[in-house]
């Protein structure tokens, strides 16, 4: 990999788990936002089922977890993010609903109308937003919802760089473009909003800085886990750079 316009999904999965299993967060986000996307959803009581798909080490999870009423079951492909999503519940006090297991978001383990909630903070993109939200649609109950962050444009037009650095991921588009692919996939829009610059620098790049030194220390000489850190700095770059043009959007969506 000699550029920088490849996905990180191209660099050694191990390696990506290793490396975002030592930072709290595996995507942009914040708890106050994972709570304003809550604030749009009513109708949750004891009773009601919860995922989180794509739930990582469970950071979202846990502020689910305690503010959400219900059980909830965190997805994850990575089985070292499963096992400490369930350690953050037991640490939490919350393992008596809040359990983690390893899946796949294309093969999910729900019922037909089992849920009342999907939650997916910065993962629907490895389904792809459009597939995830219509296939994930059969599992929620008439008149629940689904919640989901997804990488958007904030612009008609951009630099060439930034667009070039995210032709790997096709979907991404404006957030009218976004809303009304939601509609079609057959949810009513109940609310959007973009995601604060310190989701991204605070909670997700900043964290990162001293991970990235350790990592490095570790592997030194490899040159995978060098491209891969390689990759996330260009990454922080990039947004430092072109933060008014892209980020990431917050959609809540009502099943009709």
């Amino acid at each position: 990999m000699s550029n920088n316009n490849h996905s990180i999904h191209e660099f050694e999965l191990q390696l990506i788990c290793e490396y975002f299993s030592n930072v709290k967060r595996q995507g942009p986000g914040s708890p106050e936002v994972t709570l304003k996307a809550l604030s749009f959803i009513g109708g949750l009581t004891a009773q009601s089922r919860i995922a989180d798909i794509g739930c990582g080490t469970g950071g979202q999870t846990m502020v689910l977890g305690k503010q959400a009423p219900g059980a909830i079951t965190g997805i994850d492909l990575f089985p070292r993010f499963i096992e400490l999503l369930n350690q953050n519940a037991r640490e939490a006090g919350l393992h008596d609903r809040v359990k983690g297991l390893v899946g796949s978001m294309e093969n999910l383990p729900f019922e037909k109308e089992e849920l009342d909630l999907i939650w997916s903070e910065g993962a629907i993109y490895n389904i792809g937003f459009k597939r995830g939200l219509e296939e994930w649609r059969k599992f929620i109950k008439p008149d629940g919802y689904i919640a989901v962050t997804e990488a958007v444009w904030f612009t008609e037009k951009r630099p060439e760089e930034i667009s070039t650095f995210w032709q790997a991921y096709p979907e991404i588009d404006t957030i009218p473009v976004k809303v009304t692919q939601m509609q079609a996939a057959g949810y009513l829009p109940v609310a959007s909003f973009i995601l604060p610059e310190h989701c991204w620098t605070d909670h997700f790049y900043l964290p990162q800085v001293p991970a990235q030194e350790l990592f490095l220390k570790k592997y030194r000489g490899n040159s995978t886990a060098e491209e891969l850190i390689a990759y996330l700095k260009h990454e922080a770059e990039l947004y430092a750079k072109y933060k008014e043009f892209y980020g990431y959007a917050f959609f809540i969506g009502k099943k009709i």
